[in-house]
C-alpha cells in the first residue's frame, strides 16, 4: 500500500495520490487558436469522479486558475462543497485569461497580480484559503520569482494561503523558491518515461514535496493510445507544443514512445495492475516525497487511478528491471 505524504516542511499531509484538474476544465485556446485544454467535458461527471476519489481517500487536488479559464475552478468548487475541509487544494496563478471567451491571453508575473488572481481563484473556488499556491509561469524570471516568493509569504501571514510551490522544470528556479520558509513543493514533469533526478534531489535537500504532473505521460502510460490515430482538435495533444513530446500533430500518439511503454507492459501490469496503476507504482518507488497527479475525466479514471493506492509501489528489483529496458 501507499503512504499518505507530507507536503514538504509544511506539514500539510496528503494522499499519496492527488488528482490533476487540467482537463476538467474543458476547452480552451490562446490567442493564436492553439488548443490549451482536452476536449469537451461533462461537468455533471467531473462532480460524480471527484466525489468519487474523496470516496476512495484521495484527499489532494491539483487545479489552476487558467484550467478552462476559470471553469476548472468552478467545478472543483462545486464538486468539494462541504467537504472543503476534508481536503489540500492546490492551485496556481501567473496567467491572463478571458472566462467569457475561453481564450489564455498572456501572462503576468507582477507581484501586484498575485493578490488580483488569488481573490479570484478564491472567490470560484468557493473557499476562503488555498492550501498550495502555485507560480505557473515555469521560465518566470529568478529575480522576479524572489519578489513573488516574497509575496506568497505576505499571504501566508494574512491566512489566505497555507503554503506555496513553483511549477517548473528548471531546479535553479525551484531553488529560489525552496529559499522561502513556507515553500512546500516543486510540481514538476515526473513519469517512468521522463525522469527528473535533478529535481528530486533538490526536493531531498530543501526537504520539500514533489507533485508530478504528467505522471502517465499525458496519457501514453494509460494504454488507450494507438499510433496514427487523431485526436480531437480542441485536444492540446493533437496539436502538440514543443514540451509536449510523445505526440504528434493530427497523427496521435508517437510510435516510438508507444514501442517503449510496450516494453515496460509487462512490469507495470505485473501484481494485478493496470498499466495506468504501474505508472504511478513507479514514481511511488522512485522517492519518498512523490505525489504524483493523473488528470481524469470519468468515474471510472478516478476508480482506476485510485485504485493504484492499494498496490503500493514497485519493488527494488522491479525499478531495476525498469533501468534495465529503458537503459538507464
Amino acid at each position: 500500500m501507499a503512504h499518505n505524504r507530507t507536503l514538504g516542511r509544511s506539514g500539510i499531509e496528503v494522499s499519496p495520490l492527488g488528482f490533476g484538474c487540467w482537463a476538467i476544465g474543458g476547452e480552451w485556446q490562446s490567442t493564436d487558436g492553439q488548443p490549451l485544454g482536452w476536449g469537451e467535458v461533462d461537468d455533471d461527471e467531473s462532480v460524480r469522479a471527484i466525489r468519487r476519489a474523496l470516496d476512495l481517500g484521495v484527499t489532494l487536488f491539483d487545479t489552476a486558475d487558467a484550467y478552462g479559464t476559470g471553469h476548472s475552478e468552478r467545478v472543483l468548487g462545486r464538486a468539494l462543497g462541504k467537504h472543503r475541509g476534508d481536503v489540500v487544494v492546490a492551485t496556481k496563478w501567473g496567467n491572463v485569461f478571458d472566462e467569457r471567451t475561453r481564450i489564455r491571453e498572456g501572462q503576468d508575473d507582477s507581484p501586484e497580480h498575485v493578490r488580483r488572481a488569488l481573490t479570484a481563484s478564491l472567490r470560484r473556488l468557493n473557499t476562503d484559503h488555498v492550501d498550495l499556491y502555485q507560480l505557473h509561469i515555469s521560465d518566470a524570471d529568478p529575480e522576479r520569482a524572489a519578489q513573488l516568493r516574497d509575496a506568497c509569504e505576505e499571504l501566508v501571514r494574512e491566512g489566505l494561503i497555507r503554503a506555496y510551490a513553483w511549477s517548473t522544470d528548471d531546479p535553479d528556479r525551484a531553488a529560489v523558491f525552496a529559499e522561502g520558509p513556507h515553500c512546500a513543493a516543486v510540481q514538476h514533469r515526473l513519469n517512468i518515461l521522463q525522469d527528473a533526478p535533478e529535481l528530486l534531489a533538490l526536493c531531498a535537500e530543501s526537504d520539500l514535496a514533489s507533485i508530478n504532473r504528467s505522471p502517465l505521460a499525458m496519457g501514453l502510460l494509460a494504454g488507450k493510445h494507438t499510433a496514427g490515430r487523431p485526436l480531437d482538435d480542441g485536444d492540446i495533444r493533437n496539436a502538440p507544443p514543443a514540451w509536449l513530446p510523445g505526440f504528434i500533430a493530427n497523427a496521435g500518439a508517437d510510435p516510438v514512445w508507444l514501442r517503449r511503454v510496450d516494453a515496460l507492459r509487462s512490469i507495470l501490469t505485473s501484481d494485478g495492475r493496470t498499466l495506468a496503476q504501474g505508472a504511478l507504482a513507479w514514481i511511488w518507488a522512485r522517492s519518498p516525497r512523490t505525489i504524483p497527479i493523473p488528470g481524469f475525466r470519468t468515474v471510472a479514471q478516478a476508480e482506476e487511478n485510485a485504485g493504484a493506492i492499494a498496490k503500493g509501489p514497485l519493488t527494488a528489483g522491479q525499478m531495476a528491471d525498469v533501468d534495465r529496458i529503458l537503459g538507464r
